[in-house]
């Protein structure tokens, strides 16, 4: 496989996760707040993080699914995507279109497994005539091994409404005004990550083998990050805006930037994904064995 084909399944799935990571929250909610959207009212911004989280969780827990897009850059490439996605934990599940490096990738998350789209050119070049690669947690490869895991933990963590439980945890509201986003009237969010506070928060995509390291490089300095929110009535994200340049700077990485820009529509849309058929795909790890890796 295609090292740029296998980066830009690894990149879009961790960015799903760069404005969305695990944390936990209050359940604290004023009672102004929950008037105001039974009357379809936007109400005041909320000034307490744990509350703000807990609004919006309660809000994607009901809607449960989402489209969305995104447009990013990493290490001097830019990447983009656009897919769906059903939130529930460990079972959560998304198709997705993605385009880093002048390549588009097609991939699909069902049952813990990645599954990726294979070109043409690229199945005659791995030898297969498979159209759909697996990369699962269970995997006997080494990629499998270090991808599949935080493909999984990614893909379970990518629920818009974590980074607001990450701020809760590890950071503080900045600002916030009322605005206008693609005609609609919406809370605007200016916020700041420490990450200082929360490192396991950051890392938790990482492979085990790899977080102490980086863990390390972490530790002691001041960093923060600043990400920008915008919710409509329901508390739902529409938009979400993070840079995460000076932990990637911290870390030694490529570039030393990493910008993401998703926003979210047509909450509660049935997202309807399954894996290709059986005959149709190839592990990973065959593949990597053909190729003597």
């Amino acid at each position: 496989m295609r090292k740029t084909t296998l980066v830009a399944a690894s990149a879009a799935v961790l960015a799903l996760t760069l404005t969305a990571c695990s944390g936990n929250s209050g359940t604290a909610q004023p009672a102004g707040q929950t008037q105001a959207e039974g009357r379809g009212i936007l109400a005041s911004p909320f000034t307490d993080a744990i509350q703000l989280a807990s609004a919006s969780k309660q809000g994607t827990e009901k809607s449960k699914s989402a489209k969305f897009t995104m447009e990013g850059s990493a290490a001097g490439q830019t990447l983009s995507a656009t897919g769906a996605m059903a939130f529930d934990g460990a079972n959560t599940k998304f198709s997705m279109s993605t385009t880093a490096a002048g390549e588009t990738t097609e991939m699909r998350m069902v049952d813990k497994v990645m599954y990726i789209k294979l070109p043409a050119a690229q199945q005659k070049q791995m030898g297969t005539d498979k159209s759909w690669a697996k990369i699962s947690a269970d995997g006997t490869d080494p990629v499998s091994q270090a991808m599949g895991a935080a493909m999984s933990q990614s893909a379970e963590q990518s629920d818009p409404s974590k980074i607001l439980e990450q701020v809760s945890k590890a950071g503080r509201i900045v600002s916030s005004d009322q605005t206008e986003l693609n005609g609609e009237q919406v809370n605007h969010y200016k916020v700041e990550l420490d990450v200082t506070k929360a490192i396991d928060q950051f890392t938790g995509q990482v492979p085990a083998a790899a977080r102490a390291q980086l863990n390390e490089k972490l530790k002691g300095k001041d960093l923060k990050l600043p990400a920008e929110l915008w919710l409509n009535k329901d508390n739902l994200p529409v938009q979400v805006t993070m840079d995460q340049g000076p932990m990637m700077q911290a870390l030694g990485a490529p570039g030393g930037d990493a910008k993401f820009t998703m926003k979210y529509s047509d909450w509660g849309t049935t997202v309807d994904v399954t894996a290709p058929p059986a005959d149709q795909v190839v592990d990973f790890g065959e593949l990597m064995k053909k190729a003597g890796r």
